[in-house]
């Protein structure tokens, strides 16, 4: 392999492919460089939504955004935001789509998906974006072998599908563009560090020291180093450092990706960090191996704490339910309650659900005839769960949850099809009942390296380090500890990414 590229990516999800795209298609000489076997990451796993506000995709699908109302909506819903990033979000944002599909292998078309804030600004059903899927006979033998499966599958160690959909037909699409121009990538490359030259404000970063089996080796960066790795969210020790609830096993990174050392080889170098967002969470289907299964779209059911008790509208955009999860003891692990109107089958998306008899065999779900039968189960009490259940049923009838106002929300009926008063507020009472079991998973850590609005990794004091960039979640998050609406982790990743190639770009070699 060549030693020496304009520009090293770190890291190959929708964020970095964007980079690493983007910089080859600009004439840079360009290497993706991957941690493991596959390419995609989180991204990967993802539904690829991209909250993309303004662009020409919008525009085609005739909805009533522009780069105004995202404006007033960030307004509305952020708080201490760097302006000058945010503007260069929502600035660049119609840009980038419209280089992106000028480019014969990509296109985007508008995905309805109610945004996550009721709030001035907000478009109704969402103004996010998404790549049109792909067939994999449609694509070069090379991109199909390298794109990771999705979640179900590739937990499972099956193969991805012949049609590629979401996150992967993003990363395949962004991936078939990079290796037409010409694009470099090397998989199975752990990270370790940086290449440096110069010393103080005057180090340059000029690549990056990677792991081979057969040892260590140095990939050069003539121009720059974009780290677009992800977070640490699979480094126990990392996420108790900093902050972050949930565990290792309930993330929905793939297994050994995301374990922070690109973040903490810059961090040696002085690079500043804010971890004050915490992470991207949602409600954890609790598996039987006890993983995760990041979780949304509930039906019917209600969800219950370690009391028995109802403590948030189950039906809250997933970031803001998680973080109901996380405040407050005794919620983790949560039950979520419902009935056998639709067979035993849960009734929400989970990504994967897995199968119903494994779960009861393995204890992460649990049925009985009656509901005092079930809180004994799952260690409630049953005159609490009871009473929550019929609380609950009442809520039904009268079409008013009284208590946490699920269905008063457009998020909260976009996935429900109750046939009572409120649509989102479907009654429990068809024995036999069930009760699975909720963890805190997460999409991702949400802080990192702090950059400014070109991308550059800052020092403490606000100067920059040479010569390296961050994105994705290797970048604390434009966005804070808010989550605006799906696709925005994709959106700003690649925002950032696309930022940083074109000051790379400006850079001498």
């Amino acid at each position: 392999m060549s030693d020496a590229y304009d520009v090293v990516v770190v890291g190959s999800g929708g964020g970095a492919m964007t980079g690493a795209f983007l910089a080859q298609k600009a004439g840079l000489s360009t290497v993706v460089v991957e941690k493991t076997a596959l390419l995609g990451g989180t991204s990967a796993y993802s539904g690829g939504a991209c909250w993309l506000p303004g662009s020409q995709v919008q525009q085609r699908a005739g909805i009533p955004d522009s780069t105004e109302s995202a404006r007033e909506y960030l307004a509305a819903i952020l708080e201490g935001a760097d302006q000058a990033k945010v503007e260069a979000f929502l600035e660049h944002a119609p840009t980038l789509v419209a280089e992106l599909e000028a480019d014969e292998a990509i296109d985007f078309e508008w995905l309805p998906f109610p945004e996550y804030y009721d709030a001035p600004g907000r478009v109704p059903f969402g103004r996010s974006v998404q790549p049109a899927n792909v067939r994999r006979g449609d694509l070069p033998e090379q991109v199909g072998a390298l794109v990771r499966p999705p979640v179900e599958r590739d937990r499972a160690g099956e193969g991805g599908r012949n049609t590629l959909s979401g996150g992967q037909a993003l990363v395949a699409r962004l991936l078939d563009g990079f290796l037409r121009e010409g694009g470099t990538v090397l998989t199975e490359l752990p990270v370790t560090g940086f290449v440096v030259g110069g010393a103080g404000a005057e180090l340059r970063v000029a690549g990056v020291a990677a792991m081979t089996p057969e040892g260590p080796v140095e990939i050069h960066a003539r121009r720059g180093v974009l780290v677009a790795a992800g977070g640490f969210e699979g480094n126990a020790r990392l996420r108790a450092e900093h902050g972050v609830p949930g565990d290792v096993a309930w993330t929905m990174a793939p297994a050994g990706t995301n374990t922070g050392e690109p973040i903490e080889a810059a961090v040696a170098l002085g690079a500043a960090t804010d971890y004050s967002a915490v992470g991207w969470f949602c409600p954890g289907l609790e598996q039987p191996d006890g993983g995760g299964s990041f979780t949304l779209g509930f039906r019917s059911g209600l969800m219950v704490d370690q009391h028995g008790r109802r403590y948030a509208n189950e039906c809250l955009p997933y970031d803001r339910f998680g973080r109901e999860m996380a405040k407050t003891p005794g919620r983790i692990p949560s039950w979520f309650v419902f009935d056998s109107r639709e067979g035993g089958r849960l009734p929400a998306i989970a990504m994967p659900e897995g199968d119903p008899a494994a779960h009861l065999a393995a204890g992460t779900w649990v049925t009985a005839d009656s509901l005092p039968g079930l809180a004994d189960l799952i260690g409630v009490p049953a005159e609490e769960l009871v009473a929550t259940v019929e609380r609950f049923n009442g809520f039904c009838a009268s079409g008013v949850d009284e208590d946490f106002g699920r269905g008063d929300d457009e998020y909260d009926t976009f996935f429900a099809g109750g046939a009572g008063p409120n649509k989102a507020l479907t009654p429990c009472t068809e024995a036999p009942f069930y009760a699975a079991r909720f963890v805190l998973s997460d999409l991702g850590t949400k802080g990192g390296l702090v950059t400014d609005e070109r991308g550059r990794v800052l020092r403490p004091d606000g100067s920059h380090i040479a010569g390296l960039y961050a994105s994705s979640n290797s970048a604390a998050s434009v966005f804070g500890a808010v989550y605006p609406g799906p696709g925005a982790p994709l959106g700003s990743a690649m925002v950032f990414a696309s930022l940083a190639v074109r000051d790379v770009g400006r850079t001498s070699a």
